[in-house]
């Protein structure tokens, strides 16, 4: 997509290109292939935010791995969590005993994906690790302690769109992650 395009034009600026999304994305994924080695981990990747770095990241892990997928929401239409975390579509398996790995696309204030390792620790999971396309940096004290076990970037508190990443379902195609452009969500 040329950064000519009509929704590259509700950006304020892009934060990474699709070259840089590219490079750290093959580079967590030979940790991950390094960290796992002689395991298959369950890759979970949470709906619909994380699908694109999901598809990307689970091609870069060289074992034998499975899938799931999981939707949860805390945001709705807004540009900050509600608090409330819901569960829109569970695991269709069983984790009992497996290597659980999280795949998310962001994570901001850290109580969505707190919840969610909770749920699965109760559900018999060998080990429980996260890996996010990107870790916001929050200025306030109400983040959880949630710091990624596996991350590509980190990025300013800044509503941020692109490679997955959306506002209202839009942004999702942008292959870039850039700044939504205030005048969009504060209409």
């Amino acid at each position: 997509m040329n950064t000519d395009a009509r929704l590259y034009q509700d950006l304020e600026g892009i934060l990474y290109s699709r070259e840089q999304i590219n490079e750290a994305v093959c580079r967590i994924g030979k940790r991950i292939t390094e960290d796992y080695e002689g395991r298959e981990p369950v890759m979970v990747g949470i709906l619909k935010g994380a699908s694109i770095f999901f598809a990307d990241l689970i091609r870069e892990i060289d074992l034998p791995l499975s899938i799931d997928f999981m939707a949860l929401s805390s945001y709705g239409n807004a540009t900050r969590s509600s608090g409330v975390v819901r569960i829109l579509k569970d695991l269709d398996r069983d984790i009992v005993d497996k290597d659980v790995l999280i795949v998310e696309d962001i994570v901001d204030s850290g109580l969505t994906l707190s919840h969610l390792q909770e749920v699965l620790a109760t559900r018999g999971a060998n080990s429980i690790r996260v890996a996010a396309l990107l870790n916001k940096k929050l200025s306030d004290q109400s983040r959880k302690k949630l710091v990624p076990d596996y991350c590509c970037f980190e990025v300013p508190d800044k509503f941020v769109v692109g490679y997955g990443l959306d506002y209202a379902q839009k942004y999702r195609n942008l292959p870039d992650i850039g700044i939504l452009a205030r005048r969009i969500y504060e209409k």
